[in-house]
């Protein structure tokens, strides 16, 4: 175990994740001072970071009985000084007018995340891809300097300078906000909004799958009712919205195409009859599994307009595929996606996964010539994260950390074969997010050819937009523009919640449906 010591309280799950992207195969865990007694044998480090009105300290030992690596910050003077092993850095910034609370907070939390990466980049020899960046959404710093008129070449070196992020990634998320702000270009999106519906039932749980999802043969006699439910949903935001049609609908879960032809109907006709469809700019549906996606269920989605898909195979190796779970084949990925072609699909995405257990560089590069003889219309590739809910915690304990010998150790060849791949296809990266513990701490991306954008995935990433979240697990996003000082618009956001479990959100209906009134501040 890696021991955080803090002499006061804050930023916890900042420094977290930062110091399990440098050791993700440890546990690490972060106390206040005095709350516990930290006793290891192991020979891994044990930090201390102490604040006061002057300064920031970081204090490195070893278990195993090393020496001492010291990192100073000095605040009054705005001048950093970090030691290790004698040698001494003096990084100075420009003064700046006085800070706001929320200002002097982030500020905070940078100098102890530049520290603490500075002191373990040191002691460990490593250097991260996206640096101090923690966050899951890093494409937001480069757009927001882009929207403030700052030039390409001076983003990259703020990335570089002040998040210590590699040229790479710096480069790829301006690549990426650039694209973003062409897709988004031409509308004022927080004033629409966008519909989300989840269905959270799959054929069975995925051994790396931490979503509310429920194996649907125990499920099978409740569908109906958590149907009503939704529908009941559906009639209340459709009250609340009436007369401003969604911008874009998303239909996820879970896999959605686990409902049967009559369900998926009743649910598509209920979206339909409720909502103004002719402004719907983009209608997406999980389609998901191959072994869920049938000719009926297509010709149903195309009915109700429908015009975006994924069929997910998460890897091209039959044997994976057994292992995570999945007790569809290969050939029946490739009979799905033909099949959805043939109905006349044509925005298809696919989703992969790079580091599943015993899966590297020649894993990845049979998935990639497979994925690329589909030619897909996108694709999004993840990396994978180690989730606390997901079974595959209790895989690793019982089959050792090693299986996953991807995960890590290979992530990055495994990130440029896909994007070769991608480029293959004529596909171009234009969205991008991160999750904890996400292996090599790199991120997750999603390519498109041209027109084939996901707008959804860009609307919910920018966090641009608000999003009404439906069924049980959703969370729904309040998003409203403010006037700030000096005629700046700031953007503020608030959420409400869906309860997670199915059960419990068809009970309590009445009082999810309560929550988005209160959050959109309207009542009856």
């Amino acid at each position: 175990m890696i021991a955080v010591i803090l002499d006061k309280a804050g930023f916890e799950y900042d420094i977290h994740s930062l110091v399990k992207a440098f050791y993700p195969q440890s546990e690490v865990k972060v106390f206040l001072e005095g709350t516990k007694d930290i006793v290891s044998d192991e020979d891994l480090p044990m930090i201390r970071i102490l604040r006061s009105s002057e300064e920031v300290t970081l204090l490195l030992s070893e278990c195993g009985g090393g020496g001492l690596w010291k990192t100073v910050m000095r605040q009054a003077e705005n001048v950093g000084r970090a030691e290790t092993e004698g040698q001494t850095e003096v990084v100075r910034r420009a003064e700046t007018p006085p800070l706001s609370a929320d200002q002097e907070k982030s500020r905070l939390r940078n100098i102890i995340k530049r520290l603490l990466y500075r002191l373990l980049s040191a002691y460990t020899g490593k250097t991260l891809p996206w640096g101090t960046l923690t966050g899951i959404r890093p494409t937001k710093i480069a757009m927001g300097l882009l929207e403030a008129g700052w030039t390409e070449k001076a983003i990259l070196t703020h990335m570089q300078e002040y998040y210590y992020a590699g040229d790479e990634k710096s480069r790829l998320s301006i690549e990426i906000a650039k694209r973003e702000r062409e897709i988004l270009a031409g509308r004022d999106h927080a004033a629409g909004w966008s519909l989300y519906i989840g269905i959270p039932f799959c054929p069975t749980t995925c051994l790396y799958c931490s979503f509310p999802s429920y194996p649907l043969a125990l499920w099978k006699e409740r569908i109906e009712d958590y149907l009503t439910a939704l529908e009941a949903e559906i009639d209340d935001t459709a009250r609340a919205f009436a007369g401003n049609a969604p911008e874009s609908i998303y239909i996820g879960g879970g896999t959605p195409t686990t409902l049967t032809e009559g369900e998926l109907e009743r649910l598509l006709a209920k979206i339909c009859a409720s909502f103004c469809m002719t402004q719907v700019r983009e209608f997406t549906v999980e389609a998901g599994r191959a072994d869920s996606i049938t000719r009926g269920k297509l010709e149903i989605m195309r009915k109700y307009g429908v015009s975006r898909i994924s069929v997910n195979p998460q890897t091209m190796n039959l044997k994976t595929l057994r292992l995570i779970g999945r007790q569809h084949t290969v050939e029946q990925v490739e009979e799905a996606f033909y099949l959805a072609r043939e109905c006349g699909f044509s925005n298809i995405n696919m989703d992969l996964i790079l580091g599943l257990p015993g899966e590297g560089r020649e894993e990845a590069e049979h998935t990639a010539r497979a994925v690329c003889r589909l030619k897909p219309d996108s694709l999004t590739v993840h990396c994978l994260a180690i989730k606390k809910g997901s079974r595959l915690n209790e895989w690793i304990l019982e089959n050792g950390y090693d299986m996953l010998r991807g995960a890590d150790t290979t992530a990055d060849t495994m990130m440029r074969i896909m994007a070769r791949a991608a480029a293959q296809m004529d596909m171009k990266p234009y969205y991008l997010y991160r999750q904890k513990n996400i292996s090599g701490n790199f991120e997750n991306i999603g390519y498109a050819t041209e027109g084939r954008y996901g707008l959804y995935n860009v609307l919910i990433m920018e966090e641009v937009q608000s999003i009404v979240a439906l069924g049980a697990g959703s969370i729904t996003k309040k998003v409203t523009k403010r006037a700030s000082e000096g005629g700046r618009e700031n953007i503020l956001i608030e959420r409400c919640e869906n309860v997670k479990e199915a059960a419990q959100y068809i009970e309590r209906i009445d009082e999810m449906i309560e929550r988005k009134r209160r959050l959109f501040a309207r009542a009856e």
